[in-house]
């Protein structure tokens, strides 16, 4: 493998998601040429596809407001849930000011955001970063593309690594915590009706409890149904991500999930795959030359269904606190840590009552462990 120079830039960009993606398109928006580091993005679905309607106006901000129009996401009018009963209650997307919620195909629409940027000037570079070195003046960056070593210069970084936080994790350890709440994980996989199937499946959300965790299910626009199961590791069954009959049997025991799929006929042709969704946070969220947005700077409980829309906002506001910080103002970082920290406390405590909503599985170990309050040691550093 040979080593190679790469570009320089004022900010650089590391990741390809949709927070470094929403930064890359606000740099370029305010006259920036921002050099980006992003993988390839990865083939097959990706979880999380609910995107509230707070996201909206972000889009806008950024050019991109008009992806959501694509057929393969559609407007999320009803969510059904038994959470705290076992009677079925309707929410409708009509009542909310705002509007209704979206649900995306979530791999199309980062595609697409991918392809906006592109189409504005951007040119990621599909490569990883494997190094990082600060002079006091500025980064140089160690990469590697596959074929060969680089190295590229810049004067700010905004870290959109994922839950890796790979700047701080590099540069900052001793500076900067990576925190946790919980352990939750999420079995995913994605399903089709039968082939011929008599039944037209209802457009709608579905959200079910059971004593060893919740589910979430929801019909994309093109008719595939995306299904998850939230746990703790420790709580999961023995071979579930080999064995498909033991995730049909977790099926088996819900009152509404395992109903809707045998009436509308969806059939589970694999196991899931297994992935981390637990509530963490870095702290701070910022570092001397560098700023961490998207689930590098905090990463919640898919509960809150504001993934995406945290995604955005901080990918947005780490580029205008980077603008700001190379132009000699260093208020609108500590802003933003500021506020990145406030998030965490207020979905902590929001997280905290949805949970304690229900009492039927007080018993088990994964309520259990949600009952109470949130402790300092939660919040601590955030």
């Amino acid at each position: 493998m040979t080593a190679a120079a790469f570009s320089t830039a004022d900010i650089a960009v590391v990741g390809g998601g949709i927070a470094s993606t929403a930064a890359v398109l606000r740099l370029l928006r305010t006259g920036h040429s921002p050099l980006w580091i992003a993988p390839a993005q990865k083939e097959g679905n990706l979880p999380g596809e609910h995107l509230s309607p707070a996201a909206r106006p972000m889009l806008e901000e950024i050019g991109a407001a008009g992806l959501l129009d694509a057929a393969c996401h559609r407007p999320e009018q009803s969510v059904f849930s038994a959470w705290g009963s076992d009677q079925l209650a309707e929410r409708s997307g009509i009542v909310h000011l705002e509007g209704p919620s979206t649900v995306l195909e979530r791999a199309a629409f980062e595609r697409d955001l991918r392809a906006l940027a592109i189409g504005a000037g951007a040119a990621p570079a599909e490569a990883r970063l494997t190094g990082l070195d600060w002079s006091g003046e500025g980064w140089i960056l160690e990469v590697d593309d596959g074929d060969r070593l680089g190295r590229c210069g810049a004067q700010f970084i905004l870290d959109g690594s994922g839950r890796a936080a790979v700047v701080a994790g590099i540069q900052a350890p001793d500076h900067a915590a990576r925190l946790r709440a919980d352990q939750l994980v999420a079995l995913c996989v994605v399903l089709s009706q039968e082939e011929n199937a008599g039944v037209e499946p209802t457009r709608a959300t579905l959200l079910e409890t059971v004593p060893e965790g919740w589910w979430y299910a929801t019909l994309q626009a093109g008719g595939r149904l995306i299904l998850n199961f939230y746990t703790d590791p420790d709580l999961l069954p023995r071979d579930v991500t080999r064995d498909t009959s033991v995730f049909r049997a977790m099926l088996e025991r819900t009152t509404y999930v395992g109903r809707w799929l045998r009436d509308a006929e969806f059939s589970l042709d694999a196991p899931p795959d297994l992935v981390s969704a637990g509530t963490t946070w870095l702290a701070p969220a910022t570092g001397e030359g560098w700023v961490a947005i998207g689930d590098a700077a905090a990463a919640f409980d898919p509960l809150s269904s504001h993934g995406m829309t945290t995604a955005l906002w901080t990918g947005i506001r780490g580029a205008d606190a980077a603008i700001a910080r190379l132009g000699g103002d260093a208020e609108p970082l500590a802003d933003y840590a500021e506020k990145v920290g406030r998030g965490v406390q207020e979905f902590l405590q929001s997280r905290a009552t949805i949970y304690a909503e229900e009492r039927r599985f007080d018993a088990s170990p994964f309520w259990e462990r949600r009952k109470g309050a949130v402790t300092d040691a939660m919040v601590a550093g955030s």
